[in-house]
């Protein structure tokens, strides 16, 4: 694999346990690409609390929730603690209780304390060379919230580390067969807090996200007709609209200000529109005589990927909202869809059809290159960017049947979702900030 230099600032923050905060200087660490310079980490054994117990069931819980989470980010390496020198060199969860010499000589850049009571765990993270916290946290009445915690925690942890919230508290809604039909669902990265949104019956296809992760739109086809649907988290109902939008509605999504496109077939050709707050038809974007398909917008709603056949085949171009300029993207190949735009707006992820099948590419916007991130076998389609524009998700039948699964856009290794049985494809990630 290319060599890939990437430099994570890691913005050291005291993140005080009674939600006061300190800055200290910035920490630096060059990583250069998968399997070269790692950050190594020891998790420390849990400790009680003003002399409370360690709950070990809890604790050990805890710790392998967490390390599961790290266990995604590429540029993390976890240490056994028993490898270190004279073993454990703590003796509580403060910096003043623990010895960092041992790291130092065992090149270990940050250790995890946790210290847990009755009543609340309290969760840091030291650079060893300094003796300085990452980032500390405290959270109470965690009996049976233990995964909540650890996603948050770690989603705080890699924020310190990067700049940028972790997704581990992100949901992804994606759609799963279910005997004869498709049906709606979302579930975290990790495999866990799998939930059913539709029970339609049909095909229930390409779900978006709102801007605020409140409502995700999709479509669903039945017998004799396509309706648009909207699906309300709050109320965790489902709204169905048809009339009005033409006999073909596809490829719904949240743009700028989280107002609703759509594809639509309104005059023989299917097109991109813009649907009004009660879901009548407004300007077409982008318009051709040509199809035009799988919008896709930035956080900023300034640019639009998408679709079309105006070059003969499918293409990804890319519109810009406040010019109205349409530019094409990819160039090679005579397939090439499913675009998604980085929530930066930097990047574009999209499907090539290339002479072993279906695999993700990815083109940089700012230097117009373009590179491969996964490799099958089978097919690997349906790119979803993540909500800090590294991690992405996608679909693949390389085991045979559609799975989720997750790389980076650095293409590392991809993991497998858990999203039950039954195929699963067309990943959408909630990229919204709320949560």
């Amino acid at each position: 694999m290319k060599r890939l230099s990437i430099l994570f600032t890691v913005i050291v923050l005291m993140f005080a346990l009674n939600n006061t905060a300190g800055a200290q200087g910035p920490l630096t660490v060059d990583i250069h690409g998968p399997g070269q310079r790692l950050v190594n980490i020891v998790m420390l054994p849990p400790r009680g609390l003003d002399n409370a117990p360690v709950p070990e069931a809890a604790a050990k819980a805890f710790e392998e929730l967490v390390v599961n989470d790290l266990g995604y980010i590429p540029f993390l390496n976890i240490i056994p603690v028993g490898s270190l020198l004279g073993g454990d060199p703590s003796s509580g969860v403060n910096a003043t209780d623990i010895d960092f010499k041992p790291f130092q000589l065992a090149r270990v850049d940050l250790c995890m304390t946790t210290g847990w009571n009755g009543e609340y765990i309290e969760a840091r993270v030291f650079e060893t060379f300094s003796g300085r916290r990452v980032v500390g946290k405290s959270y109470r009445d965690v009996a049976d919230k233990l995964p909540l915690v650890a996603d948050r925690f770690c989603s705080a942890f890699l924020e310190a580390l990067t700049g940028k919230k972790g997704f581990f508290d992100s949901p992804i809604a994606f759609v799963r067969q279910d005997g004869k039909a498709k049906e709606i669902y979302t579930v975290l990265p990790q495999g866990r807090g799998l939930k059913r949104i539709s029970d339609l019956g049909g095909f229930n296809l390409g779900p978006a996200w709102s801007g605020d992760g409140s409502q995700i739109a999709f479509t669903h086809i039945g017998n004799d007709r396509h309706e648009l649907c909207i699906y309300d988290g709050k109320t965790q109902k489902i709204r169905r609209i048809a009339k009005g939008l033409g006999d073909t509605v596809i490829s719904p999504v949240y743009g700028p200000g989280d107002t609703l496109y759509a594809s639509l077939n309104l005059n023989g050709t299917t097109n991109i529109y813009e649907l009004s707050k009660s879901y009548r038809v407004g300007k077409r974007l982008a318009g051709s005589p040509y199809i035009d398909v799988s919008p896709s917008f930035d956080r900023t709603g300034s640019k639009m990927a998408f679709t079309s056949g105006r070059a003969g085949n499918p293409h990804i171009y890319l519109l810009d909202m406040k010019s109205g300029q349409v530019s094409r993207v990819t160039t090679t190949g005579k397939y090439n869809t499913h675009p998604c735009l980085s929530p930066d707006g930097r990047y574009i992820a999209y499907t090539h059809q290339t002479g072993d099948g279906h695999r993700i590419f990815l083109h940089d916007l700012e230097s117009g290159r373009e590179k491969q991130l996964t490799f099958g076998p089978g097919n690997d389609e349906y790119p979803a960017f993540g909500p800090d524009g590294y991690f992405v998700a996608f679909a693949s039948n390389r085991t045979g049947e559609y799975q989720l699964y997750l790389s980076t856009r650095h293409g590392d290794k991809p993991r497998r979702i858990s999203t039950g049985k039954g195929g699963a494809f067309a990943p959408a990630w909630d990229t919204s900030l709320q949560w």
